[in-house]
């Protein structure tokens, strides 16, 4: 059986893992260090989980009593996970909200929204009943992602504690949004800046060497050097699943980018024919080849759903600051973001190829066409142009 002491001293580690009480009760400890109370227990001949809450917001003491009125529960014929009980806390609701949006997510996107809200929210309110929660205690949680100079993020965040309060109330969980006016006491967002980028072929080279050099994770690594050398958006790079990938074998190797994570308007979100195809170099081809051996798929027959450049979380991809947080470790903190190899691409492949190529950049960046005639031009997709670009693209940066 566990002792206040031992749960106190829980350590993170590398990967989640459970330190057991006694019927069923254990507590599970995140690569954050996150503590949190389960029960697993067995409801009509099938095991279910039941998330009791945070430590140390419920003691250990308390833990064991939920347990036992869990128990009696059970006894009595119900389940304590029902609705009543499981949606007691602000973790249960907004894990209830999650599981209710997250399939129109991407899942780079829903990945986000879960990490954030286990990051920044749970630690502080979670264990909390959501009813009881003010909107003081919100602003203090909403600063501390202000003050790691996260403007943006903390103004994100507020919106989905207000999502979360809004479904608590159409299921009669709480009465109010505590989170509705926080967000006048708060940081005001900063004036939007060209995102830096480096426009010289030498210097883009020495940052994938600099960025390879740097201790960390393979996966932050490899998205790196495939998204330099593809050019698209960071969130398209992150979600990306095996199954886009094809032809990887063969000659004309593309990766088909699905339209929910393309920058597109909600409509053309969910039609396929907005796919953006990227043709791969075979520079692109050899860092997918590499992230297979690093993390075991197979590039001939992989499991469609796999991500090519996972997290810690197999099942999650790897975090949106990952990349950036590696150029800054790399000493390019100011000077190049991830975003920026769009531009990257862009200026330094105009003044190499100069203005006749410029439309075929555009296209191979996925810009919408600034005229009907050349939007109906490019419904052939002109394949053979951008993997020529993509071609010389990649010899720019490992020349």
């Amino acid at each position: 059986m566990l002792t206040n002491g031992a749960v106190k001293a829980a350590a993170a580690q590398p990967r989640p893992y459970k330190m057991s009480d006694a019927g069923g009760l254990y507590l599970y400890v995140t690569p954050a260090g996150t503590k949190s109370w389960r029960l697993k227990y067995r409801w009509q001949g099938k095991e279910k989980l039941l998330v009791i809450g945070r430590f140390p917001g419920i003691s250990l003491a308390e833990a064991r009593q939920r347990r036992e009125d869990a128990k009696t529960k059970i006894r009595q014929g119900a389940d304590p996970s029902s609705t009543e009980e499981s949606l007691e806390t602000f973790e249960q609701v907004a894990r209830a909200w999650y599981r209710h949006n997250e399939n129109g997510w991407s899942p780079a996107h829903a990945g986000d929204v879960l990490a954030s809200l286990e990051r920044d929210v749970f630690p502080a309110i979670g264990a909390r009943a959501i009813a009881s929660i003010e909107p003081p205690e919100l602003l203090d949680v909403l600063r501390l992602v202000e003050g790691r100079g996260r403007i943006e993020t903390a103004r994100r965040q507020r919106q989905r504690l207000s999502a979360i309060f809004g479904y608590g109330i159409a299921r009669g969980l709480t009465d109010r949004d505590p989170a509705e006016h926080v967000g006048r006491a708060m940081s005001s967002a900063r004036p939007v800046r060209p995102q830096p980028a480096l426009t010289i072929a030498d210097e883009c080279r020495e940052l994938l060497a600099a960025s390879d050099r740097q201790p960390g994770r393979a996966a932050a690594k490899l998205a790196s050097r495939f998204l330099a050398l593809t050019a698209v958006r960071l969130e398209a790079v992150r979600g990306m699943r095996c199954g886009e990938i094809e032809d990887l074998d063969g000659d004309a190797p593309v990766w088909r980018v699905p339209p929910a994570r393309m920058k597109l308007k909600k409509s053309k979100k969910d039609d396929p024919r907005f796919a953006h195809v990227v043709p791969l170099s075979s520079q692109a081809v050899a860092v997918l080849r590499e992230a297979a051996r690093e993390f075991g798929y197979d590039t001939v027959r992989p499991q469609a759903d796999d991500l090519v450049f996972p997290g810690r979380d197999r099942s999650r991809p790897i975090g949106e600051s990952a990349i950036g947080a590696l150029y800054d470790r790399a000493g390019f903190s100011g000077r190049h973001v991830p975003h920026g190899w769009r531009s990257s691409f862009s200026t330094i492949l105009n003044e190499t190829l100069g203005p006749d190529a410029a439309s075929d950049i555009d296209r191979a960046l996925a810009h919408s066409p600034k005229d009907k005639v050349e939007a109906a031009y490019n419904r052939a997709e002109l394949l053979g142009r951008r993997r020529a670009l993509f071609n010389r693209w990649g010899e720019l940066l490992t020349e």
